[in-house]
């Protein structure tokens, strides 16, 4: 294994090279649309006593080192969910040889990234009672998006398994949209709304100020459902304001559920 390593970091210095003889746009070079194939693969594959955990995090650590040697970058992370759970998400998926950079708050990580030519940002998956919808940062045309959902592989016991969306310069080349995400912005928000949205699709949901007003993050399956969610919200009595697109990502690979492991 380490004799096939060094030979592919061979490889990648000769294609390093090459690029750096070419034109390089402003970009990330996470590939999310390659990963979650090769990861449902290697679970697909996964047998005997050698815990999925292990394979998993050699993966990751493989895949994430050589995308930052080809092209260095760092990850931005938002701690106000936690240090500790936010940094062992961050060093499962991208190893210890990219650089780490703590953030408090959303919008810190998402205007990092924005500054950046090519980094990464982590923000919760998972509404923080109080919270900021930082996600209408990611609203306008040129802002960061939405790319890819972690953990890829879903399951009770993971090691990090904190939810987290990871943020990056627009790629539309290499994004994979099983899952698309809406900044949704609504008026006569109510518990029946609500209720019909998530019968539908995944919400994170706060108040905008307003007293019956609602900022949704809405992740949708599929074109069809967009269209479901706007219906439900209509009928529900809410008038919908905006629904604007801010990324996509993966469907999470879920153990138990899509395979026998």
């Amino acid at each position: 294994m380490h004799r096939l390593l060094m030979e592919r970091s061979a490889i990648i210095d000769t294609l390093v090279q090459v690029k750096r003889s070419a034109a390089n746009p402003e970009g990330s070079a996470f590939r999310p649309a390659r990963e979650a194939s090769m990861m449902r693969d290697l679970v697909k594959r996964h047998e005997g006593l050698l815990p999925l955990d292990t394979v998993e995090s050699i993966w990751r650590v493989i895949i994430s080192t050589f995308t930052y040697v080809q092209s260095p970058y760092a990850v931005h992370a938002d701690l106000s969910v936690g240090e500790p759970l936010m940094r062992d998400s961050a060093r499962f998926h991208f190893g210890f040889t990219t650089p780490f950079t703590p953030h408090m708050g959303a919008r810190a990580v998402v205007d990092a990234v924005a500054a950046s030519k090519g980094d990464l940002g982590l923000l919760p998956a998972a509404m923080v009672p109080g919270a900021d919808p930082w996600w209408t940062a990611l609203e306008p045309a040129k802002a960061p998006k939405i790319i890819a959902r972690l953990p890829f592989v879903d399951r009770a016991d993971h090691p990090a398994g904190l939810p987290v969306f990871v943020v990056s310069h627009p790629i539309a080349d290499a994004a994979v949209t099983e899952v698309s995400v809406f900044s949704v912005r609504v008026s006569g928000w109510s518990a029946r709304s609500a209720a019909a949205v998530s019968a539908l699709a995944e919400v994170l949901a706060v108040s905008d100020g307003a007293l019956d007003g609602a900022a949704l993050l809405v992740s949708v399956p599929d074109a069809g459902t967009r269209t479901a969610v706007e219906d439900a919200l209509r009928q529900s009595g809410a008038s919908v304001r905006s629904f604007i697109s801010v990324g996509s990502h993966a469907a999470p690979y879920r153990i138990g559920m899509d395979s026998a492991g």
